[in-house]
């Protein structure tokens, strides 16, 4: 992302980010079935690092595989890059955890900007209370073992029903989580931050008796009030 688009992000809702998406033809980028855990937190907003899950099987997936260091859930741990969103496919299975207490801890002592799992997450009020925000499809104790069994590290994925590919943009806040292909991210930002100034300007008027017939979408006499109350604003008025 160039400078500033992660603080255009920081500053949009998914809400609005799906409508710019819808708007270039794209109808499948909200994450379904995914809250968040720690609800008072910032917007989440990194590139996506992920990390795919399959059906376990008993014989490939005793506790004893977690001691191997090149486990692929502990190494996308160990290896997912500062600033970015580790996002899990776990086929929206919910019924285990994907990671618990101590592994999101580990991700934010490492600057992790947050993680998104369609799965599970267990310990989740200790996960809650971290000051990085975490998604999920459920708080669930079983251990991942039971379930899934961690295979590939950044490589595409489906999280949600969303196809998620390493880099991809990813913004959460209390409605979820929506995917932005990295390759249109700039333009989205770019729309985006007039889009919010706009939904705020309008939200005040609405807040006073006005209709929204033709102030959402704007008619021409509503672009011509607008336009000039940003004039008034851009001159300090």
């Amino acid at each position: 992302m160039k400078p500033g688009t992660r603080d255009i992000l920081k500053r949009t809702s998914t809400a609005s980010i799906a409508t710019l998406l819808f708007k270039r033809g794209l109808r499948n980028q909200f994450v379904q079935g995914v809250s968040r855990l720690n609800p008072d937190r910032d917007r989440m907003v990194g590139p996506a690092f992920t990390l795919r899950y399959i059906p376990a099987r008993e014989d490939l997936n005793r506790i004893s595989v977690f001691q191997d260091p090149e486990h692929p859930q502990r190494r996308a741990v160990e290896e997912i890059p500062g600033g970015h969103v580790l996002v899990m496919d776990c086929r929206r299975d919910a019924t285990a955890a994907s990671a618990g207490s101590i592994l999101a801890t580990r991700l934010q002592y490492r600057g992790c900007a947050g993680i998104v799992t369609d799965g599970g997450l267990r310990d989740a009020d200790d996960i809650g209370a971290l000051e990085m925000p975490s998604f999920c499809a459920n708080p669930s104790a079983p251990t991942n073992l039971t379930r899934h069994q961690a295979l590939d590290v950044n490589v595409p994925i489906g999280c949600g029903t969303v196809a998620v590919f390493p880099g991809d943009i990813v913004v959460g806040d209390g409605d979820g989580v929506i995917v932005i292909p990295v390759d249109i991210v700039e333009e989205v930002a770019a729309e985006a931050a007039g889009m919010e100034e706009y939904e705020a300007w309008v939200l005040e008027q609405v807040r006073t008796g006005a209709s929204i017939i033709g102030l959402y979408p704007m008619d021409d006499d509503t672009r011509a009030r607008f336009e000039a109350y940003r004039a008034q604003k851009d001159n300090g008025e």
